[in-house]
């Protein structure tokens, strides 16, 4: 079972409550906002922000870039 794409209409950045960005290969889901970026565990995203890495802008640029040219 995959994670439900769905789920990003009523999820959000428990830090900014922006918009999250599903990154399927990586199993992850991004804030572009605050650059933190949540795991995906067993198909059910981990929205703590203890739990989050935070990304640099270039980090986030080459991740999201590499997302979208697939």
């Amino acid at each position: 079972m995959a994670f439900d794409k769905k789920l990003l209409e009523i999820l959000a950045c428990p830090a900014c409550k922006g918009k999250l960005t599903y990154l399927p290969k990586e199993a992850k889901l991004v804030c572009k906002f605050d650059r933190l970026v949540y795991p995906i565990k067993d198909n059910i995203p981990v929205l703590l922000e203890s739990e989050a890495e935070q990304l640099g802008s270039e980090e986030l640029a080459s991740l999201l870039a590499s997302q979208s040219a697939k």
